[in-house]
């Protein structure tokens, strides 16, 4: 079946709902409901500064979902994207949607012309930084959060 990796519509929303909590779950973590409704019209809006997102499409199946921001950098001139959310749905991992979905968010920043796309991972998770092993390079940088207050 083909593929097609295309911008989320108001259309995709139940799809999208499916999708999300599959990503959020796999970080062990949870938003609640508003959260979700308020994620889900920043995707869609207007706004050069929200977020943006895109979708990979079998057969009328989402199967998976990138969310990208592009945004300001103290280092450059341009803006930079952050690549926030990746996922595939288990049914779908290592066919190469994953990378679909990847160099989409390059090509959206090239149209751009961002000089920059990152992103975060957990160090446990494996099997998808085999694949960003292969399509980008590994950052020597560590996070800090600021504890709950």
């Amino acid at each position: 079946m083909p593929t097609l990796i295309r911008p989320l519509a108001a259309t995709d929303h139940d799809q999208w709902r499916r999708l999300w909590p599959g990503y959020l779950q796999f970080y062990q973590t949870s938003v609640p409901e508003d959260v979700y409704a308020s994620t889900f019209d920043r995707l869609l809006g207007s706004d050069p500064r929200d977020f943006s997102a895109l979708v990979a499409e079998q057969d009328g199946q989402l199967l998976g979902l990138a969310h990208y921001l592009f945004h300001r950098h103290c280092w450059k001139i341009e803006d930079v994207c952050y690549l926030q959310d990746l996922y595939v749905a288990p049914e779908a991992r290592g066919t190469g949607l994953g990378r679909a979905l990847i160099e989409a968010v390059y090509a959206a920043a090239d149209a751009a012309k961002a000089p920059a796309v990152y992103w975060l991972t957990q160090d446990f998770n494996h099997e998808a930084r085999q694949l960003y092993d292969r399509v980008a390079r590994l950052s020597p940088f560590i996070r800090y959060n600021r504890p709950p207050q």
